[in-house]
């Protein structure tokens, strides 16, 4: 938090999607019987709200160039209930929709770690009760009441890596090549708290062994603007869904799929927190790696957590350990002098960060109740050593898998925690909650609210803007991502008769700006 600020959150998550039944099928076909299954069993019915592509910019770069001009030069238009186009704005505020032959959950927009951990939970769930919904209403042209499977992690054993994306605003004025020299050791070393766990190395996964992280071996490159190839530490899409000339959005790909509510609130809590500190100028520099790509691979490989990373100067040798205490170091010190200043939940995060690096330093598998990857390791250890002895055991590779499936009565992680092996920290109530209700100091309350109530009338949405009213289209100006909360619109979203009670209301009380479109 900087300057009593909270900072705007979300994430993406790409889920695994499988038909075990009929394994050929199209992955495409599948991810959309998903999405529009869902949409139907909400009572959403043919019509969905189409995306809003026109606000987007994914080519401009945050180094200050823009690759739009070399593409095409116009948004596309695309019907939601379309093969592969399948989409479905949700009552708690997030997209659910079908990305590159995946079911995608994106979160909606939050202040805190916490609340980023219960509505991504919340995501779980959702993506657990569409592939349900999906077999029991058939699928492809045939009806055919498949079994689907999905799967929270980021590889599908075949060479192939899924995103799981995180988003933070942050200030336009904060320099991109200061926020390049400040996070890419970050990131490089995070993994240790945030991985999650895999068999095999390699993209492929063909040589036999276990590593922390899903995703580091795809990571290519220190900066790239690409998200499918040639990933890189640090993304530079300047995408902000907000007002442009206030700030800038990171998009962090690097970052693996979490089932651990550990895993994912450290994730997301000391990113936030390292932004802070770079925000009110604290350097980063001198932790600077010669290798820095080469040390992703190496952290991940690296399942003692001391292995050495050379600094920049070739002199300096630290443990990621080490460099992630440096990190909490200054983040506190910055809150001491006053540079920033902390929630609550902050002062958990920098709590938990001390803790897991403490136990990691002292036994890694002492962190298997909190930890994604430990965790993981451990329950496949323990079948390693009563099988072959090799990690090249096939069943290892199930194992695997199965820890991330979504289905809580298969999915190993949901196992450990009804044996009381894995610890959380949200309360399961308030994840059943978050499947159907929005935040409420951000604008996805007035989104997720207008989807509920009026689903008819929204006629097309983008994250920073709602396009409403059919017969006197109406654009709602989002681009201030907490203006339309709860506090300054919930009396209007619960009494409004019609989507137009709104639009008056949010003219007249200037909260955001609404304009009229022409009409159809």
């Amino acid at each position: 938090m900087l300057h009593n600020q909270p900072r705007v959150i979300g994430t993406e998550t790409e889920f695994g999607i499988s038909c075990p039944e009929n394994p050929a099928v199209s992955p495409i076909l599948t991810s959309t019987a998903a999405v529009m299954s869902y949409a139907d069993a909400l009572g959403l019915g043919a019509r969905r709200t189409r995306w809003d592509y026109e606000p987007e910019s994914p080519l401009r770069d945050a180094r200050g160039f823009d690759l739009r001009r070399y593409a095409m030069n116009h948004a596309p238009v695309l019907e939601p209930n379309a093969m592969g186009a399948a989409n479905i704005i949700l009552r708690n505020g997030a997209r659910f929709y079908v990305d590159h032959a995946h079911p995608e959950y994106s979160s909606p927009e939050v202040t805190d770690a916490l609340s980023a951990v219960i509505w991504d939970k919340a995501g779980e769930i959702i993506m657990h009760r569409a592939a349900r919904a999906a077999t029991q209403a058939g699928i492809g042209q045939d009806q055919e009441h498949w079994a689907l499977k999905t799967y929270k992690n980021n590889v599908d054993g075949k060479g192939a890596s899924y995103g799981t994306h995180e988003n933070y605003l942050y200030r336009r004025d904060t320099d991109m090549a200061t926020i390049e020299q400040g996070l890419i050791p970050f990131f490089v070393t995070r993994q240790i708290m945030t991985g999650s766990g895999r068999v095999g190395l390699g993209q492929q996964g063909d040589t036999a062994g276990f590593q922390i992280s899903q995703r580091a071996d795809y990571i290519e490159t220190k900066v790239s603007l690409e998200t499918t190839l040639n990933r890189g530490i640090i993304n530079t899409r300047d995408e902000p869904h907000s007002n442009a000339d206030e700030w800038k959005r990171l998009h962090v790909i690097i970052g693996d799929a979490n089932l651990s509510e550990y895993s994912q609130f450290l994730k997301v809590g000391t990113t936030s927190l390292v932004l802070d500190a770079i925000e009110a100028g604290v350097d980063f520099s001198d932790l600077a790696l010669e290798s820095p790509v080469d040390d992703v691979y190496r952290i991940s490989r690296d399942l003692t957590c001391t292995a050495t990373l050379r600094g920049e100067d070739r002199k300096t040798q630290r443990t990621a350990i080490d460099i992630q205490r440096i990190y909490r170091d200054r983040v506190m010190d910055a809150a001491d002098r006053g540079a920033i200043s902390l929630s609550d939940v902050e002062k958990k995060v920098i709590e938990v960060w001390g803790e897991i690096l403490d136990d990691l330093e002292s036994d890694p598998l002492s962190t298997a109740d909190r930890l994604d990857w430990t965790a993981k390791y451990a329950l496949l250890d323990g079948f390693r050593q009563r099988g072959t002895g090799e990690w090249d055991d096939p069943r290892l590779a199930l194992i695997d898998l199965q820890y991330s499936d979504c289905d809580p009565e298969k999915g190993l992680y949901y196992a450990l925690i009804r044996r009381g092996k894995i610890r959380t920290l949200v309360d399961p109530d308030d994840v059943t909650a978050a499947i159907d209700t929005p935040p409420t100091d951000t604008r996805a309350w007035l989104r997720g609210r207008l989807v509920d109530r009026f689903s008819s009338e929204v006629i097309a949405a983008n994250w920073d803007n709602l396009i409403v009213t059919p017969a006197h289209p109406q654009r709602i100006d989002l681009s201030s991502p907490t203006a339309a909360n709860a506090t300054t619109t919930y009396d209007i979203t619960e009494s409004a008769q019609n989507i137009d009670d709104v639009t008056r209301y949010l003219t007249s009380s200037d909260i955001c700006d609404v304009t009229p479109l022409p009409s159809p």
